[in-house]
């Protein structure tokens, strides 16, 4: 697919996703399809039990996130949106409970949308310059429901709600600490981060699993049937009436501007 690359390794249970969408793998309607399918594709086939997300670029960063073009009001439409928001979240959650074992390599940034994609996957490995945080507030975007519930499940409630109330990007560091993330590499390198992730997954493949994936599922479905339910119709009403809003519409122009030196045309963020 494009902008998506699966490396197997010759005789291994798992899967290498690499997301090379340039300047800064920015998430439109149709990356998170694809990439939806891709997962899907991998939980079809038998011999694989697990896969590694990592990005594909050369400059430092795992994924900025949505596409603004998907959360520009005036740019868009409810309909748009709702396509946008169920091809994103179909994703997310089929993640968060996929049979297979997930991590994440995360070098340099992972805001908001990468966030998520980490938080979902069952371990998540990090370089030391990385950041990591769901940091929609200050852009005048309220923070999906179940992203912040997802932190909260990772570090807990009360440490979740100041990050996201702030919309503060954590250093690696701190977001090791919170358990954010489950490690930091020695260097900042793309080699250093993607095999410590596959370390891990060498690991989780070799525990039997159907227990592993039914442990799993007793732990995460009641929260996947709720997020499933909420985001076919609840949340993409919502999420299209908080972009709407002209004081959000008025922010996000101006986040526009900035990123974009000034001119009016929508381009990729930090979101």
């Amino acid at each position: 697919m494009q902008h998506i690359t699966v490396e197997r390794p010759p005789g291994r249970p798992w899967a290498l996703v690499l997301v090379h969408k340039e300047p800064v793998n920015s998430f439109d309607t149709a990356l998170w399809a694809a990439l939806g399918g891709t997962l899907r594709k991998l939980e079809a086939d038998s011999s694989v039990r697990g896969v590694v997300f990592a990005s594909g670029l050369k400059r430092e960063v795992f994924t900025a996130g949505n596409d603004l073009k998907e959360l520009y009001a005036p740019n868009t439409s409810a309909d748009r949106y709702k396509e946008f928001w169920l091809a994103q979240s179909s994703l997310l959650e089929g993640l968060y409970s996929s049979r297979l074992a997930t991590a994440a390599a995360i070098r340099g940034a992972c805001p908001a949308g990468g966030c998520c994609i980490a938080l979902c996957c069952d371990a998540r490995f990090m370089t030391p310059n990385g950041t990591m945080g769901l940091n929609e507030v200050p852009l005048g975007i309220p923070v999906p429901k179940f992203w912040a519930a997802l932190m909260g499940r990772t570090i807990g409630q009360a440490a979740a709600e100041r990050l996201v109330l702030a919309g503060r990007m954590v250093p690696s560091a701190e977001a090791l600490r919170l358990g954010l993330v489950d490690s930091l590499t020695s260097d900042d390198s793309q080699e250093a981060v993607v095999r410590a992730a596959t370390d891990w997954i060498e690991a989780a493949v070799k525990l039997p699993p159907e227990a592993r994936a039914a442990t799993k599922q007793g732990q995460r479905a009641a929260f996947c049937d709720e997020w499933r339910r909420y985001y076919q119709d609840e949340e993409p009403r919502f999420g299209w009436g908080a972009i709407s809003d002209p004081r959000a519409v008025a922010r996000l122009e101006a986040v526009i501007r900035r990123l974009s030196g000034g001119k009016s045309q929508a381009v990729h963020s930090k979101l």
